[in-house]
């Protein structure tokens, strides 16, 4: 046991210390508050407290568990919100009230509450780490299997089927050196610490979200890593929370990291009420919440990044796709600022640590598609998706640098197009996605051949429209052909009908990627019919001025199951438009 020689905000120093090790949980003061060794100095461990320090003085006695932060890993995780550090803050409210108070210790998961478990194995089967041995329904969606926990192998002696807590006994493995392992339903795991797997594999298959935007131009892969800055104001909590909502992923793990409270508020208000699109059941039931807002203790700012992938890898290793959202790592970076200007460490760039990118580097290498340990060889993605808030939207600042040499996806927010209402305001000039070519076999295969050259003749379109507004600005459109200036109107309807999406519109805020393919299809196949009745002597007025344009900007308001019927009726309409056009001009020639 220890004694407290300094307090420096969230920062103790602690003497006598010796038997204590590198990221030791431990019970600061009287109270019992949570902290975790950061530096070891001889007998002097400096450590992180979770909790609020005021009042702490020299003298008060320091307690090392002698083992790291880990979390609670079982059945009872979904549907529940957590603090930085896995306290149930539903639990805290029912013991405490509102106010969580300081030296309060909560279980991860309930140790009370009965789990109907289902064995998978049978007495007498060998077992290794990562096998499946039995499963718990722990909400509708969501098929909890029960793992052998890492370092265990040997034969299943007895397995029991019924209902248990997470604590009992379900299953006892007898070791080749006779030992006996008794299994729980729990597993522990450091937060710090990657959880293993056998193999990990190349992502292939993007992950969808419903935005157009996003599927379309800019995609992420499933195991895939990418970032979100932009400035105030610029919709990232709105990205963050679409995702959460659509992506094709099995769980979602959120974590409200140095955020404003009200926008965990309006996480815990919505989602509840949101019906998940492929079972028809609340959203709840698949996903798990981590708050630690910027109210709260900073260091627990800092340690709900790892408490959040830990839950991910959990849930990856069950075979399932996980997508985990952190909102936002600058406030995360900032935690480390502080701890690390306490600490009297040499700072870097801006004030942050000099270990800035290679933490960050080991949070988002944690993401991946991988094969799990076990004899089943079950295959399970964790897609990481950061957003950054850079003060002043200035992205050349350390953190959101630091994030662009790691991630392979980059969505820039940008503030002109949120003040234009344009969301989502990702910039189509500035953003990128590394794993697009990768995607593009995917997307021929899966949604139609032509997909990949409709992508990359989108992105020319836009790009050539910024070229020739540059020109409009010195000598007006006027001065532009006729072709350039169909460019300039596909453009406007690519910018406005199809990567516009309102995210509160029942119809608009998911699009299909069959209902993507086909609004692109409409506005490109205008751009070509119309260069081409242009070349024909078409006037450009009326191309721009069609009734039909109004049928392809309303198509995206369409519900998914008359998409097909719809479309067809557009894509006739528009030929036939255009046609006439070009027939008409010819005999009044």
């Amino acid at each position: 046991m220890g004694t407290i020689v300094k307090v420096s905000g969230p920062l103790v120093v602690a003497a006598g210390m010796q038997d204590a090790n590198m990221f030791d949980v431990v019970g600061v003061s009287d109270q019992g508050l949570i902290g975790e060794i950061l530096e070891m100095r001889g007998d002097l461990a400096s450590i992180q407290v979770y909790e609020e320090t005021a009042g702490l003085g020299p003298g008060e006695p320091v307690v090392t568990s002698g083992a790291p932060l880990s979390v609670e890993l079982g059945p009872g995780l979904i549907g529940t919100m957590y603090d930085g550090i896995q306290r149930p803050l539903e639990a805290i409210r029912a013991m405490v009230g509102s106010n969580i108070t300081r030296g309060i210790r909560v279980h991860g998961l309930d140790r009370t509450k009965m789990w109907a478990f289902e064995p998978a194995v049978q007495a007498g089967e060998p077992v290794e780490a990562g096998d499946v041995i039995g499963t718990v329904q722990e909400t509708v969606i969501v098929l909890h299997k029960i793992m052998v926990p890492y370092g265990v192998s040997g034969i299943v002696k007895e397995i029991k089927k019924g209902e248990f807590t997470v604590k009992d006994t379900v299953c006892v493995v007898e070791r080749e050196n006779g030992e006996i392992v008794p299994v729980t339903m729990m597993q522990k795991w450091p937060v710090r610490r990657g959880r293993p797997y056998r193999e990990k594999l190349s992502p292939e298959m993007p992950l969808l979200t419903g935005q157009r935007v996003i599927d379309t131009l800019f995609p992420i892969a499933k195991g895939g890593v990418g970032a979100v800055p932009g400035p105030f104001g610029s919709g990232k909590t709105v990205v963050q929370h679409q995702l959460a909502k659509w992506a094709e992923t099995d769980i979602v793990v959120y974590i409200g990291c140095g955020e404003r409270g009200n926008e965990m508020t309006d996480v815990l208000m919505e989602f509840p009420e949101l019906k998940d699109p492929k079972s028809g059941e609340p959203l709840m039931k698949r996903i798990v919440l981590i708050a630690n807002t910027s109210d709260m203790p900073v260091a627990g700012r800092e340690a709900s990044i790892y408490t959040g992938i830990t839950i991910a890898e959990y849930f990856r290793d069950m075979g399932y796709s996980v997508a985990l959202m952190a909102d936002s790592t600058s406030r995360w970076a900032e935690a480390l600022r502080e701890m690390s200007g306490r600490l009297e460490e040499m700072p870097g760039e801006e004030g942050y640590p000099a270990y800035l990118s290679s933490r960050l580097a080991q949070f988002y290498e944690r993401a991946g598609r991988v094969i799990a340990l076990g004899k089943e060889g079950r295959e399970g993605t964790l897609t990481a998706i950061g957003a950054v808030s850079p003060p002043g939207g200035d992205i050349s600042e350390p953190v959101s640098q630091a994030t662009l040499r790691i991630v392979k996806v980059f969505w820039g927010l940008d503030s002109a197009l949120a003040y234009r209402r344009h969301f989502p305001a990702v910039n189509w000039l500035t953003s990128y996605s590394l794993y697009s070519d990768k995607m593009d076999r995917w997307f021929a295969e899966q949604v139609h051949r032509d997909f990949p050259a409709m992508r990359a003749l989108t992105l020319k379109l836009l790009q050539e429209e910024a070229e020739l507004n540059e020109i409009v600005q010195l000598v007006g459109v006027e001065a532009l052909s006729d072709q350039d200036r169909i460019k300039l109107e596909a453009s406007k309807s690519i910018r406005e009908d199809y990567l516009h999406q309102n995210a509160f519109h029942d119809v608009d805020t998911y699009s299909s990627k069959e209902k993507q393919y086909m609004l692109l299809k409409l506005i490109l196949s205008y751009y070509h019919l119309s260069i081409a009745a242009a070349d024909k002597g078409a006037d450009f007025n009326s191309l721009a001025a069609l009734p039909v344009r109004e049928s392809i900007g309303r198509f995206k308001y369409v519900e998914e199951s008359n998409t097909a019927q719809v479309y067809a009726s557009i894509e006739r309409e528009l030929s036939d438009s255009i046609h006439a056009l070009v027939n008409t001009g010819g005999e009044e020639e």
